[in-house]
């Protein structure tokens, strides 16, 4: 059993962005298995806040070279709220035993079919979103971008951060916005010290926009958090939020879907299996064909360059969750927190039964 405070002891942002690549390949290559991440609601209201109710969700999935398969789960009270701003985002509430939240990973051997760990998830959770958007931006943004916005100042935007500038060093200054600006001025402080780059508070959307070639939306937003026809040319543009099969939220307006001469999402499947209609508006209008969007995967095993000009828009889609994420980092976690003696040991016995 390991705790997030084991995982950030071995955890290194390189390692996610690495073990994810290998992960991403083999599931285009037929090495890996994922299945679409589900969301249940349960009629069961918190008592305290009004319109907060029970929800489940899972994902699982697995890679060859990991070999593990993996289960990740969360047992949730959930719901929208609106802030002073008068933004609405999704928020989850800590109320599970001493404020707290319920989410575990656990990993199955592929050959011994035995339980190995089981592993608290939201330090994997946040570093999985960071590296995946990184993985994207790296192959799709134009070289040379010295310049990026920020949308969010949390602790996804701060994976995100500290993962792009893994892949593209060569950036000089990130423009932050957030709602709050004691939330956005404090971020900027502190990965401005962290980096020794210029991280700038700006006090208005439109500032992490304009002049940005590269754009992060890493928010819990449930609508746009820029208007899309500020977009210039060249600019490659992430989200990390898509509608979910249960809630109609979106980062990017129709008018950057509607912009953008190549789209591509983390999961083609879960297009489909959410009813992603951000993402399915261009193919629906016939301004792109469903076949020229691809996973992730495909982009990084495709020999060509995924941006075919240098003044194209393109806009990546971390549309959601996968198994596969959880499998092929939380593989890398588990062998380096046993090198360290890290965590607490329980019997595996206890998982195991002599009849089918």
């Amino acid at each position: 059993m390991l705790s997030n405070a084991d995982v950030e002891q071995v955890l290194d942002p390189q390692d996610v962005i690495d073990a994810l690549e290998v992960a991403y390949r083999e599931l285009a290559l037929d090495l890996g298995g994922n299945q679409p991440r589900n969301h249940t609601y349960f009629p069961v209201e918190d008592d305290d806040h009004p319109g907060f109710h029970f929800r489940f969700k899972t994902q699982e999935g697995g890679n060859v070279s990991s070999g593990v398969w993996a289960t990740r789960i969360n047992s949730d009270i959930v719901g929208v709220e609106t802030m002073a701003t008068g933004e609405q985002r999704r928020r989850v509430l800590p109320l599970a035993p001493g404020g707290r939240y319920v989410g575990l990973i656990t990993l199955f051997s592929l050959k011994t079919l035995e339980p190995l760990a089981i592993i608290q998830d939201s330090v994997i959770q946040k570093y999985r979103v960071g590296a995946s958007s990184a993985l994207a931006i790296r192959e799709l943004a134009n070289p040379g971008v010295t310049v990026a916005g920020m949308f969010g100042a949390g602790w996804q935007a701060a994976a995100h951060l500290e993962t792009l500038l893994l892949v593209r060093p060569e950036i000089e200054e990130i423009r932050v916005y957030s709602p709050t600006r004691q939330r956005r001025e404090e971020f900027a402080r502190t990965w401005s010290a962290k980096t020794g780059r210029r991280v700038i508070a700006v006090d208005d959307p439109r500032g992490a926009v304009e002049g940005c070639r590269i754009i992060t939306t890493a928010t819990a937003a449930m609508d746009p958090v820029f208007d899309g026809d500020w977009i210039e040319p060249g600019t490659h543009v992430t989200c990390i939020t898509s509608p979910d099969g249960t809630a109609m939220r979106r980062e990017l307006d129709e008018t950057t879907f509607d912009r953008a001469a190549r789209i591509a999402v983390l999961s083609r499947e879960q297009v489909h299996h959410d009813r992603q209609v951000d993402i399915l508006g261009p193919v629906e209008k016939g301004r792109v064909c469903w076949d020229d969007i691809n996973d992730l995967g495909q982009i990084l095993i495709d020999p060509h360059p995924a941006r075919k000009d240098k003044e194209d828009i393109t806009v990546f889609a971390n549309n959601t969750g996968m198994g596969i994420q959880f499998a092929a980092v939380g593989s890398k976690i588990f062998r380096l927190a046993e090198q360290r003696d890290l965590g607490h040991v329980i019997p595996t016995d206890w998982f195991l039964e002599d009849t089918e």
